[in-house]
């Protein structure tokens, strides 16, 4: 398990809550845990049981629609804290999305009582939570641009780059992340595909042409 230091490196604002108070949380143990790839950390509708610091591992957060559909919202790694529990956490409200562990990791569980109390009596843990409140909610506003103004084939080659020549993923998982049908991203990477800009394999993309596809990112050309 990772250890009291590792967490202090990972959230350096936790200096700013007491020491004792946060030895103690940590050596109770109660809630650190070990989890497995795949497990569902919550869901809609349910009370939110603390405020997850990621010390490893990677989870995904997204809203499902009632089709089974996906629009993936954000990815929770270490050092980052999550919108949807901090959301739940300051208004009392229940869960409005669903997070899944994409990697095997852990996960360290603030109490909401302890939450609220570092919320108002240490201004430095204060600060980083607003502050990574206020950044995730300018991620989500650049997703809802994305989703309102740019075309689909500029979302996919956007969602391709940055990422090195070799990408893998299913096109159900690019799907999920962009909030459209399967088939329908299959055929744009076809197209893509086509184009002579990508390779395509079994859970695997191939980035051949990354200059045309940033122009397709850019809308300078269409895929």
């Amino acid at each position: 398990m990772e250890t009291l230091s590792k967490l202090h490196e990972l959230y350096p604002a936790l200096a700013a809550v007491p020491a004792a108070e946060l030895q103690a949380e940590w050596a109770d143990g109660a809630a650190a845990m070990q989890v497995p790839k795949g497990m569902q950390l919550f869901a809609p509708g349910a009370n939110c049981g603390g405020f997850p610091l990621v010390l490893s591992g990677e989870a995904r957060v997204f809203r499902m629609a009632p089709s089974g559909r996906q629009l993936e919202m954000y990815r929770l790694t270490p050092g980052e804290i999550c919108l949807v529990s901090s959301a739940s956490l300051f208004s009392g409200e229940t869960l409005s999305a669903h997070a899944e562990m994409q990697a095997e990791g852990a996960l360290w569980m603030i109490r909401p009582s302890l939450f609220e109390q570092w919320i108002q009596n240490a201004p430095a843990f204060r600060r980083f939570v607003l502050g990574q409140f206020a950044a995730r909610m300018a991620d989500l506003t650049a997703l809802i641009d994305a989703l309102a103004f740019h075309r689909l084939d500029q979302r996919l080659a956007q969602a391709l780059l940055g990422q090195g020549p070799r990408l893998q993923s299913t096109h159900q998982q690019l799907a999920d992340r962009l909030g459209t049908a399967r088939e329908i991203v299959t055929r744009l990477l076809k197209r893509f595909e086509a184009a002579g800009w990508v390779a395509l394999s079994r859970e695997r993309i191939d980035i051949l042409l990354p200059a045309a596809l940033r122009q397709v990112a850019a809308g300078e050309i269409s895929g």
